[in-house]
């Protein structure tokens, strides 16, 4: 940090994803000024259950901010804010770790939000009815808090459920450690927890369920004080988290977010004046946050609430104080991307050439896969995308969380051969791509469908930076795309929090204007326009195939 300005003021922005712990030092006006990355494990002791440890990640989160901020006056920061994946985190009454898994190991306290362990409990949540369900879609989803718990009570009685004090969001676990606070964000509890701001818990919920014991002591286990996201928390950083973090005690830590709700901070709210954008002059609520990264994300805000089936929402306060949010989601994005190329038979080739072509400069495959896809087009005087013509995928291979809300449905390849060349890993990887881009288009579709009036996408994390998948999503779904100007908008929307709890901005919409800013425009290319239209028509028969195949074989 040597050259910094002596009077220029930080925010410290904390991400927690799916494999890595990052943090970054973001000044007043959005800019980042330095970041690191540290991997996290995640354990899978029997199939679709994913865990963590929220000590090795409380610990991973505390070297990052001390490496960030070692050349830094401790003074210039002012803020910092968390977000993180939607998991689980289970403490005692003494605040350790109780284990989650049947081997009993204490340090394995977090169900991850992939975990889908829950099915049957979520599927009977379903069947309940209950009004609740009415702002998840109809439908209950595995990957939510209230499944997760019940298979926790049904499964391991004593070893976990009879030792639990405390219940908290992997978001929430964060502020926590940081505060000593158990306030709970709003976005946590709205979004994954089924709280309903103003009236709160719904007891005939949790009884009807068959959770009626977290009723005691007015929801002490899952939290009875809550705050909107960006409020400040606590008195701020304790004593014993400053002195783990190297900050001042006292620094404001504003109130968490779920880490695709920190991406959506981190670019929706950027000014767009002078791009000759659809959505310029136009409320915010014309416009749609995508996350994608291990999973993705699709927000979209409105001032009223929209009930839109098979999505995730309406939720007040969730991302954006005082305005509604709709969810919609892919289980299985960057996952199911990796697990397409390195499952092939290829793989080993391709990686052996990507190193060839790119020794030095740390180039991803996917970067070589791209450029192939090129070279192949080529040569064959065409559009890359017109590649993928023959070949169709259904990417729902860990269930599809949105519009259909299905979490039994399962992956489909129409189209291969018998050939296991790089030629046709590449146009497998191509395939996936146009299938994950006409899944969106899909809850696009259904959101506009609702009453959402979306002209134009802005798109963040990791996937965000491969160019192919950015520019496949600009073609399928005909919407410009806006990428950020900082590559990391996930981090930026963590330090919005934190600028907000300091009261260095007043409002969120305010620090969003401020520090999300654009990078660069993404238009469709419309001669590929009558290429997605049959490509969708059919990606949606794939579905209605793979429900007949199903109905057959129930029958």
């Amino acid at each position: 940090m040597a050259g910094a300005a002596p009077d220029e003021l930080y925010f410290v922005g904390v991400d927690v994803g799916t494999t890595s712990v990052r943090a970054a030092l973001v000044t007043r006006d959005g800019r980042l000024k330095t970041k690191f990355e540290e991997p996290i494990s995640i354990w899978e002791p029997q199939v679709d259950h994913y865990v963590q440890s929220s000590t090795e990640i409380w610990d991973k989160c505390c070297e990052l901010v001390k490496r960030l901020t070692q050349s830094v006056d401790k003074s210039q920061v002012r803020g910092i804010g968390f977000d993180a994946t939607c998991s689980l985190v289970v403490l005692d009454r003494n605040f350790q770790p109780v284990p989650v898994n049947k081997n009993g190991q204490r340090q394995h306290n977090v169900v991850m939000w992939m975990d889908h362990r829950a099915q049957q409990q979520a599927a009977r949540i379903t069947s309940t009815g209950h009004k609740a369900l009415e702002r998840v879609g109809g439908v209950m989803s595995p990957e939510m808090q209230a499944p997760k718990l019940l298979w926790l009570k049904e499964n391991l009685r004593d070893s976990c459920w009879a030792e639990a004090a405390h219940f908290l969001d992997l978001p929430d676990f964060l502020s926590w450690k940081a505060t000593g606070s158990l306030t709970r964000s709003l976005c946590t509890l709205v979004c994954k927890w089924s709280y309903c701001p103003p009236a709160g818990w719904d007891d005939s919920f949790w009884t009807d369920i068959g959770l009626e014991d977290l009723l005691e002591n007015n929801y002490c286990k899952i939290g009875n004080q809550t705050s909107a996201p960006g409020a400040p928390v606590g008195g701020g950083l304790s004593q014993q988290a400053a002195a783990d973090l190297c900050l001042n005690p006292g620094t404001a830590v504003g109130t968490s977010l779920i880490d695709a709700h920190a991406g959506g901070l981190g670019v929706i709210g950027a000014d767009v004046k002078g791009l000759d954008l659809p959505c310029e002059d136009r409320p915010i609520t014309s416009r749609m946050a995508v996350i994608c990264g291990t999973s993705s994300c699709h927000m979209a805000i409105s001032g009223e609430p929209v009930f839109v089936p098979g999505v995730w929402g309406p939720y007040l306060s969730a991302m954006v104080p005082d305005m509604w949010l709709n969810e919609g989601g892919q289980s299985a994005t960057g996952r199911l991307m990796d697990h397409m190329v390195k499952g092939h038979a290829a793989f080993a080739q391709l990686h052996e050439l990507s190193h060839q072509r790119f020794p030095y400069t740390g180039e991803h495959i996917y970067s070589y896969l791209n450029a192939h896809l090129g070279s192949m087009a080529e040569g064959r005087s065409s559009s890359v995308d017109l590649l993928g013509s023959s070949l169709h995928v259904w990417p729902d291979f860990h269930g599809n969380r949105s519009p259909l809300a299905d979490p039994n449905l399962q992956g489909m390849v129409i189209g291969l051969s018998l050939s296991q060349t790089v030629d046709d890993l590449a146009l497998l990887y191509l395939a996936t791509i146009q299938a994950l881009a006409l899944g969106t288009r899909h809850i696009l579709e259904t959101m506009t469908k609702a009453g959402h009036d979306i002209t134009t996408l802005f798109l963040c994390g990791g996937l965000s930076k491969n160019p192919l998948f950015v520019q496949i999503h600009a073609n399928t779904t005909g919407l410009p795309l806006v990428l950020p100007d900082q590559t990391e908008a996930v981090l930026v929307g963590a330090a919005i929090l934190g600028a907000c709890a300091s009261q260095e901005y007043k409002t969120i919409q305010n620090a969003m204007e401020n520090m999300a800013k654009v990078g660069e425009v993404v238009w469709p290319e419309q001669e590929l326009r009558s290429f997605y239209e049959r490509k969708y028509q059919v990606f949606l028969r794939l579905f209605d195939h793979q429900r007949e195949y199903q109905a057959i074989m129930e029958s």
